[in-house]
């Protein structure tokens, strides 16, 4: 019963936001103030710089990883482990730490991606980039990529837990990138 404790582990991992932390160690202001208001990479990129953002990003990518990773060395059931990167993926868009508000979930998700297998990841990652090359939009490359991701899980791991959670981490960026679909449909993307 000791492994249900990865759970709560993930949760509270996820729940640490890179962009606050970073943000602030490099004196730059709060994003949940300036720009978008959303703590993520793409918002952090904005206002403090690439380097920022790179920083951002990298830790919110492991925080979704690390747990996931983890996990599966130590040979936590499969269900188990789809519940893992779930949980740090709820941890970083409802983070504890910073009163529920957190970022848009994109890098973690790629991060438990990642940790289910690093060829669903890079899938993710190579139809975020091919679709921002094309459309120069991180929001469109987004959504499209999460879209796409149940549909590679179940191709790549064919897993039912695995594919499971990658549906319900799709349908939460889905909502979280609400706003931004309705600008996209109206061209103010």
């Amino acid at each position: 019963m000791i492994e249900w404790l990865f759970v709560p582990a993930a949760y509270f991992i996820g729940s640490i936001s890179s962009a606050i932390i970073i943000c602030k160690l490099m004196g730059l202001p709060d994003p949940r103030e300036q720009g978008s208001g959303n703590p993520g990479a793409t918002n952090v990129m904005r206002i403090g710089g690439k380097k920022a953002a790179a920083m951002t990003l990298l830790g919110d990518l492991l925080k979704g990883l690390l747990p996931v990773y983890l996990a599966k060395e130590l040979g936590v059931s499969v269900d188990l482990i789809a519940i893992t990167g779930v949980a740090a993926f709820l941890g970083h868009l409802y983070p504890v730490f910073f009163k529920f508000a957190g970022g848009k979930g994109v890098a973690t998700s790629i991060g438990v991606l990642l940790g289910f297998s690093w060829v669903l990841g890079a899938a993710f990652v190579g139809t975020w980039l091919l679709i921002y090359k094309v459309g120069k939009i991180s929001s469109l490359s987004a959504l499209f990529a999460s879209i796409l991701s149940p549909i590679y899980a179940w191709y790549i791991v064919g897993d039912l837990y695995l594919t499971g959670a990658a549906v319900f981490m799709m349908l939460l960026l889905l909502w979280r990138h609400r706003s931004n679909i309705q600008r996209l449909i109206k061209g103010e993307e």
